[in-house]
């Protein structure tokens, strides 16, 4: 069995193929993350009389509303704007946790190239009906269809899997984290700027076909996705094989978003876990972060827009550098065990931190920890997995993710409103015991080989 055949054979064609999918999830991320900083005003012109305006959808903000008054909070309407943004937020991740696996293990069958092909059509199609979506049901419609295809993420690093060696895995994957992190810099930035343009008051004649203040945003997006589609046909190598297409074991039947804890391997089950339990609170605690500047130091909106580029540019710089130099001769396992330690450490000072040097050491200390436990977790689960099995397996474990980020903001939302966010940190810090807890009983991957993982002693 060829192991790594992208590379066995061509190593710059690897290597062409790293970049070509950096470029690629780059634009992707770019164009998904445009919407961030828009949830507010969309709600808005959504819902532009309140909760109590007899729509249906008056009627479904209704209960956020009532919930906003009674926690007490300054600004209920705010505050209704950011549940909002937070439950369409959690329907995409929803489906992402649902298609993932589905993208990822279609992709053992067909191939990485197609279904590359067909989710960024997908996700510009999803792009086209927001440009239209003068009604809150197309936007809907709009954000379950890129939900959907949203997964592609795992046919991507099953790519990336593709076209690394075993003792290179996690400097590969680490390209995904740089892409994430300079996509979720530039996206609402661009977003934000472009929502300044509103075609309406250009051409107000356009409301008739749909077209919202929002829209022009949208067409951004959709620009992005086509490009995106246009680089990956003209440019994307198959990196999977035919003859390592559909070598499936015979009980991987059924849907397979429920195989996440019943793989045989109990290696691949336990780092799920310690991801999906990861993830939960990190989630939370992104979507709280603004609450918790604007509480503590007043911040505006700009300022909390600098204060996630400062995060996003240490997240670059930990996954572009250290975790790149420090896999091979460190190990993934202690990298990611050292990065959940780190995490509780961010935690806990972050429920304490009244003074801005020591919020933003917190800060740094956050994506640092994101940064080395995110690309080394999902490169175990990987040197775990059979080659021929990568699309499904990285499907699962993204999936776990998507859980955690459907789930994770609600949870911590409630939490921070319902006891404070000093308690609300501090819980997140001991939930986060329990995945280094896990960790530190992973057995460290054999590079050089298919068998199966050893003890770390």
């Amino acid at each position: 069995m060829a192991a790594d055949p992208a590379l066995s054979t061509d190593p710059k064609q690897g290597k062409r193929t790293l970049g070509i999918i950096f470029l690629t999830l780059f634009i992707d991320l770019v164009g998904f993350s445009i919407i961030f900083p828009l949830f507010p005003a969309m709600l808005d012109y959504y819902l532009p009389n309140g909760a109590g305006d007899g729509s249906l959808l008056g009627q479904l903000i209704a209960p956020l509303s009532a919930w906003a008054e009674r926690s007490g909070a300054a600004d209920p309407r705010f505050m209704t704007a950011v549940l909002f943004g937070g439950i369409l937020g959690s329907l995409y991740s929803i489906l992402q946790f649902i298609c993932a696996p589905l993208w990822g293990a279609y992709s053992d069958r067909v191939g990485r190239r197609k279904v590359l092909l067909i989710t960024i059509a997908g996700l510009a199609l999803s792009y086209a009906a927001w440009f239209f979506a003068a009604s809150f049901w197309v936007l809907v419609l709009a954000r379950v269809l890129g939900g959907a295809m949203g997964g592609n993420l795992s046919v991507a690093t099953a790519a990336v899997a593709d076209s690394t060696t075993r003792e290179r895995r996690s400097s590969g994957l680490a390209i995904i984290g740089i892409a994430f992190g300079l996509g979720f810099i530039v996206g609402p930035g661009i977003g934000g700027l472009f929502a300044q343009i509103n075609l309406l008051e250009i051409a107000p004649s356009l409301g008739q076909f749909g077209v919202n203040p929002f829209s022009v945003p949208a067409l951004v997006s959709f620009a992005l996705a086509l490009t995106n589609l246009i680089w990956v046909a003209r440019s994307f190598k198959e990196t999977l094989p035919i003859e390592n297409r559909g070598k499936t074991n015979s009980d991987r039947k059924g849907v397979p978003v429920f195989r996440m804890f019943k793989s045989r391997c109990p290696e691949t089950r336990r780092t799920n876990l310690v991801y999906l339990l990861y993830m939960l609170a990190f989630s939370g605690m992104e979507f709280t972060l603004t609450f918790l500047a604007v509480e503590r130091f007043q911040f505006s909106p700009a300022q909390n827009g600098g204060m996630f580029v400062f995060i996003g540019f240490v997240l670059i710089l930990v996954q572009g550098g250290i975790v790149r130099r420090l896999a091979g001769p460190v190990g993934e396992k202690r990298l990611a065990v050292t990065g959940i330690a780190c995490g509780i450490a961010a935690f806990l000072i972050l429920a304490i931190a009244l003074n801005l040097g020591l919020f933003f050491g917190a800060l740094a200390l956050m994506a640092f920890s994101i940064g080395l436990v995110s690309p080394t977790l999902s490169a175990l689960v990987s040197l775990y997995t059979k080659e021929q099995e990568q699309g499904a397996a990285i499907g699962v474990f993204r999936s776990a993710g998507s859980l955690a980020r459907a789930i994770g903001p609600l949870l911590a939302a409630f939490a921070y409103f319902a006891y404070g966010s000093k308690s609300a940190y501090l819980f997140g810090a001991i939930i986060v015991i329990l995945p280094f807890i896990l960790a530190l009983k992973l057995p460290k991957p054999i590079k050089h080989s298919q068998s199966s993982p050893t003890s770390d002693h």
